[in-house]
C-alpha cells in the first residue's frame, strides 16, 4: 500500500526536507505565534495534538480517528496541562514533545521506503546538525553554539594536543585540531610548545618534528625518541610512554 501522496518523501533529501518544514512550523507556533498557539489550546475542548506540516506552517488539531493512523501521532491532550503549568515549563515540554514527534515521522519514512543502515546514519546526522525545537524555545541553541565555539577554540591550542605536524599524517591524538585550521593556528602552537621539552632526549620541540603525548604522564616524546612513527600513531587509542608502560606492569 502505497502512503499518501501528501505523505510521500522518498529519499534522504526529501525526507530531511519534510523534517525541517515540520520543525519551521512547530518553532513558529512556540516562538513567533506563540499567543495564537496558546489561546487555540483551550482546556475546554477535547484532547488536542500540535502538528508541523511540511510547508512550515502548524495547526492545532483533534488525532487522527483511524488506527494506525497515516503518520505517528503527536502528545495527546497537550491543552489540559496548558493552565495547570508556568508557561514556558509548558511550552518547554511540548517542544520536547515535537521533537521527538519529528524523529517519529522522519525514521517512519525510513522503515517505509526501506532505508538501510547507511541512508538511515546520513539522515539522523542530517537532523542532528540542527537545534531542537526544544533548544530553540528555551534559548540553549544559541548558549551552546557559544560554548561549542569556546570549547573548539580552546582545544585547537591545547598543547596537551598530540601533533602530527612534519608529516601528511593527522594521528588520532590531533584531538580538536583539524587539517583546515593548522595553518591558521601554526604559529601560535608553536608557542605552546616552544617550552616543551622531550622526556626522553630532553631537548625541544620542532616544529618539524612529530611530536606525541603521554595520556598517562602528559610528557611529551619526539616520536623518533620512543620509535612512534605517525603512521603507527594512527592506530594508537591511548598511547603510554615507556616509563608509564613499565610502571604498569610491575605487580
Amino acid at each position: 500500500m502505497d502512503a499518501n501522496p501528501q505523505y510521500g518523501p522518498r529519499t534522504v533529501e526529501e525526507v530531511f526536507r519534510d523534517f525541517k518544514g515540520r520543525r519551521a512550523g512547530l518553532i513558529k507556533a512556540l516562538t513567533s505565534d506563540v499567543e495564537r498557539f496558546y489561546q487555540q489550546c483551550d482546556p475546554d475542548k477535547e484532547n488536542l495534538c500540535l502538528y508541523g506540516l511540511p510547508d512550515e506552517q502548524w495547526e492545532v488539531n483533534l488525532p487522527a480517528e483511524e488506527v494506525p493512523p497515516e503518520l505517528p501521532e503527536p502528545a495527546l491532550g497537550i491543552n489540559f496541562a496548558r493552565d495547570g503549568m508556568q508557561e514556558k515549563d509548558w511550552l518547554s515540554l511540548v517542544a520536547v514533545h515535537s521533537d521527538a514527534w519529528l524523529l517519529a515521522v522522519a525514521f517512519y519514512f525510513g522503515a517505509r521506503f526501506g532505508f538501510d543502515k547507511a541512508d538511515r546514519k546520513r539522515l539522523f546526522n542530517m537532523i542532528n546538525d540542527l537545534p531542537t525545537v526544544f533548544e530553540v524555545v528555551t534559548g540553549s541553541a544559541k548558549k551552546q553554539s557559544k560554548e561549542k565555539s569556546s570549547v573548539s577554540n580552546h582545544s585547537s591550542n591545547k598543547s596537551k594536543t598530540n601533533s602530527t605536524r612534519g608529516s601528511d599524517t593527522q594521528g588520532k591524538y590531533s584531538r580538536g585540531v583539524l587539517k583546515d585550521e593548522e595553518e591558521d593556528g601554526l604559529d601560535e602552537e608553536d608557542e605552546d610548545h616552544g617550552d616543551t621539552l622531550c622526556g626522553a632526549c630532553g631537548e625541544n620541540y620542532g616544529a618539524d618534528e612529530f611530536w606525541i603525548c603521554c595520556d598517562i604522564c602528559e610528557k611529551w616524546f619526539h616520536g623518533k625518541c620512543v620509535k612512534i612513527t605517525p603512521a603507527r600513531a594512527e592506530h594508537i587509542k591511548q598511547y603510554k610512554c615507556p616509563s608509564c608502560s613499565n610502571k604498569r606492569a610491575r605487580p
